[in-house]
């Protein structure tokens, strides 16, 4: 070992120690000393432990020195998002997404100086095409639609942009109440996620969409069953609007989840019917329900106990077969949901493994075309409503996820940042450092709920205006009016093309003809079983 290394290795560690032994003995003469000694003393007891320890390699060989390299790794994130992240690097989210929602969220001007940062001559740009007549007094107050089939009695009129699932639990209490209390300021819904109806989502009396995940939070029994007699005193309350069931979510599909038991306090334990203290845990797959035949079944069910109002599903798509199969048990009951949310494999969480987030599920955009074209193929598209989600931030992403099929769009991650979300990633620790994911009291009351609902409000409105601008650029004066021959995408340096003739797009009834439609959607649909989510033998 040579002199020069030990001396790297050692050098501030013998420092310190030279340094307190020095000083030392002249404390009660010397009072200045103090600060100098304590610091020099406790960064020796720091190397002494350091050279005892034996989990950190580094440590060991570079006592005091080596806590720098965890220092370091432990504020990346916060150094790469301020100081070295471009302004269109998403990571999740690009630093120009997060801004456009702040400055909408706290109603000041979000228009752009000098022109587009975008590169339009770059493979997969997208835009809208103008019209030369652009639509005039074109007002975002009617950008509504009805959702409610054949079969519901109490129909909801909803807005075409609304929060995505987050439950109870995974936020705050604050977050909760700024979210709803925007939500009723705003005439728009709220979905409950599939932590259970809290007393935060009922305070201000904005609109719910109640989810119904795998552990039947809200409506379950003991063992962790449907409750019938539970979810009809909760479906039935006026602020309830509909009702989803949640196959799976977009950040982990098929995975279930854990909510920690750091976070299921009394409140959290009191709203999904779960003991306080201990783990909380959602199932891969629904009890209630086994073949695509039973969902059906199951949704009826819903529908009667709520009073009929609008029963739906949300899933990220999976296997197309299966999706198909449920269709194929709706032609074969005569049972229908009355909408299907699409959430996205770009969805987010508060946490999720690797392997999840990254490799497994449909993105947003190719499972809601699936879905779209699979009902009308069926010749069901025109009584069920679809809704969308995954990573919408703006108007142009709600008027473009609108263009290829849907009937509106949520989002989640976008209303947090409203409530002052910084993409901190903190989520799954309960050390948000805004209060939104966290049930820490202290941290939670950093958010203070009338300007946090202020801002969702306005995050709201302001996003609907602008796609009431984009839809009178177009000519168009209700987003139902848009379509895909409405949306453009550079596909080379020299090609400019619709998504109309990007993307397949089933005609009415195709499916129920053996010899029509696609290889894909032909192959898929033989596959699938309405008696059974495994796929046929060909």
């Amino acid at each position: 070992m040579t002199l020069g290394s030990l001396l790297a290795r050692y050098t501030v560690f013998g420092l310190c120690i030279f340094i307190t032994l020095l000083t030392f003995p002249f404390l009660s003469s010397a009072g200045w000393l103090w600060p100098l000694t304590l610091l020099a003393g406790a960064l020796s007891l720091l190397g002494i432990y350091d050279l005892a320890q034996r989990r950190h390699a580094v440590r060991r060989n570079y006592p005091i020195i080596g806590n720098i390299r965890y220092l370091v790794e432990e504020i990346r994130p916060e150094i790469r998002q301020y100081l070295l992240e471009g302004d269109d690097d998403k990571l999740p989210y690009s630093r120009a997404q997060r801004s456009l929602v702040y400055q909408r969220a706290k109603d000041t001007v979000s228009e752009s100086p000098f022109g587009t940062l975008l590169d339009v001559y770059g493979n997969g740009y997208e835009f809208i095409g103008h019209s030369s007549r652009p639509a005039l007094d074109v007002d975002p107050a009617r950008f509504r639609i009805t959702i409610g089939g054949p079969q519901c009695t109490e129909p909801y009129s909803a807005s075409v942009f609304n929060i995505s699932a987050m439950s109870f639990g995974a936020l705050s209490a604050n977050a909760i109440r700024a979210l709803n209390k925007g939500a009723k300021m705003g005439g728009f819904a709220h979905d409950t996620g599939e932590g259970g109806i809290s007393p935060y989502h009922r305070e201000f009396g904005g609109d719910l969409i109640w989810e119904i995940g795998s552990g039947y939070f809200g409506c379950r029994t003991r063992d962790g069953r449907f409750d019938p007699e539970r979810f009809a005193r909760e479906a039935q309350s006026p602020q309830v609007k509909m009702i989803e069931i949640k196959l799976s979510q977009g950040a982990k599909p098929g995975h279930g989840g854990i909510l920690p038991k750091g976070k299921v306090s009394a409140e959290i334990a009191l709203t999904r019917g779960v003991e306080e203290g201990k783990e909380c845990v959602s199932p891969a797959r629904h009890s209630a329900f086994s073949t695509p035949v039973e969902m059906m079944q199951f949704i009826a069910r819903l529908r009667e106990l709520s009073g009929g109002k609008p029963v739906g599903f949300k899933l990220c798509l999976g296997h197309p077969w299966e999706f198909m199969g449920i269709v194929k048990a709706m032609l074969e009951t005569g049972i229908l949901p009355d909408f299907i949310v699409v959430d996205g494999a770009e969805g987010g969480t508060g946490a999720a493994p690797v392997e999840f987030t990254d490799h497994i599920g449909v993105p947003m955009r190719e499972g809601l075309l699936f879905v779209h074209n699979v009902l009308v193929g069926a010749g069901l598209r025109d009584r069920i409503k679809i809704g969308a989600a995954g990573k919408v931030v703006s108007a142009f992403d709600v008027a473009s996820t609108l263009a290829i099929g849907a009937d509106w769009v949520n989002a989640a991650r976008a209303f947090m940042f409203a409530i002052g979300c910084i993409q901190s990633r903190s989520c799954h620790t309960n050390r948000c450092p805004t209060g939104v994911a966290t049930q820490d009291p202290l941290r939670q009351r950093a958010l203070y709920v009338p300007d946090k609902a202020e801002r969702v409000f306005n995050y709201h409105r302001n996003t609907v205006r602008a796609l009431a601008e984009i839809l009178a650029s177009a000519g168009l004066e209700h987003p139902d009016q848009l379509g895909p021959h409405h949306l453009a995408r550079r596909t080379s340096n020299t090609e400019i093309r619709l998504f109309s003739q990007i993307h397949y797009f089933a005609r009415p009834g195709e499916l129920l003809d053996s010899e029509a439609g696609s290889e894909f959607f032909r192959e898929s649909w033989r596959m699938a079983r309405a008696d059974s989510f495994d796929p046929a033998r060909l």
